[in-house]
């Protein structure tokens, strides 16, 4: 006979037991730290379950509520359940049924629900995709990962190993920073003039974040023969993923092939040895854009492509799909 579950809400006296499994885990990464995830706590209205079987944590969902509905978590680039080694395909259904008996009792109507690609799994943990199927749970939005695997990856384009050339014989150099506040000027201005857009962060949270997390969040800049700022790129490093949180280059950067000689010089030489690097998505309007111009220069790299998909489902439907499920 099966231990019963037992969901209850994240309160900040789990802290510690939540960081240990996070650490501990098959799937997370130091974004679900809570050091890093109360970052925007003004910002969300955490609602994030941890579920037990007896003491024991078996999953962790990061989440936060927004009316009736329970998302997993609109501050994080992924989310989903968090699991530990006890992790098994029929656990999570029973996770899932509990979670969502949970939300029924708690007034929550809809589960809006955001997958971790798979490169960022230590180790198998789909488990959870299984449990969507069988929930019933909808497929909303489909986003289009860059990811290159930086053992065995494509050659770089022409066009891309011509601007690492053009960049290094114009006298730039890239390496780490320090200079947050002078890329976080350069990033607000593309963002702006471009998109109309500002970053998630602002230099303050970045910096903030950075000295929490100093062997995850790091900074790297190109610069002109006069030290000038012409490129960059936040790379947060959860371990199996180097992953680019944010890209920059000035006009002039642009012109001189600035993010070439700083990717060219990251690839070769920084991160040599390491798996996988993603560069992100190119999509915009929930999956249903691409941004032609923007995958084609990563894919220029070598990287290709892994989705990450996002799903809906109905708390009430889902209850009524997994309720007798073990009676199959």
């Amino acid at each position: 006979m099966n231990s019963p579950l037992d969901v209850q809400p994240f309160h900040p006296g789990l802290t510690p037991e939540w960081d240990r499994f996070v650490a501990a885990s098959r799937n997370g990464t130091f974004q679900f730290d809570r050091g890093y995830m109360d970052y925007h706590a003004d910002r969300f209205q955490d609602c994030s379950l941890v579920v037990r079987r007896g003491a024991e944590i078996v999953a962790l969902l990061p989440a936060n509520r927004r009316e009736g509905q329970l998302v997993s978590h609109a501050g994080l680039s992924y989310g989903g359940m968090i699991v530990g080694s006890t992790m098994t395909t029929p656990l999570m259904l029973d996770c899932f049924a509990a979670c969502l008996g949970w939300m029924a009792a708690a007034g929550i109507r809809s589960w809006h629900y955001k997958s971790m690609p798979t490169i960022y799994h230590r180790h198998p943990a789909d488990e959870d995709r299984y449990a969507l199927f069988r929930a019933g749970a909808a497929l909303v939005r489909r986003d289009v990962l860059s990811v290159l695997d930086l053992g065995d990856h494509p050659p770089f384009q022409e066009r891309r190993r011509r601007g690492g050339r053009k960049a290094a014989n114009a006298g730039l150099r890239a390496g780490p920073s320090t200079d947050w506040a002078g890329f976080w000027h350069l990033l607000e201005s593309r963002l702006s003039d471009r998109y109309d857009l500002r970053p998630v962060h602002s230099v303050g949270e970045m910096t903030m974040l950075a000295r929490r997390f100093p062997e995850q969040i790091r900074l790297y800049t190109a610069q002109g023969p006069a030290g000038e700022m012409l490129a960059g790129t936040v790379i947060y490093d959860t371990g199996p993923v180097l992953h680019a949180q944010y890209i920059a280059a000035s006009d002039d950067g642009m012109r001189n092939g600035a993010l070439d000689l700083l990717f060219t010089e990251l690839f070769g030489s920084v991160f040599a040895g390491r798996h996988w690097f993603d560069f992100g998505n190119s999509n915009e309007r929930q999956g249903r854009y691409l941004n032609v111009g923007l995958i084609e220069f990563k894919e220029g790299f070598g990287a290709r492509a892994v989705s990450q998909d996002y799903y809906e489902m109905a708390v009430d439907v889902a209850q009524r799909a997994l309720a007798s499920w073990r009676e199959q």
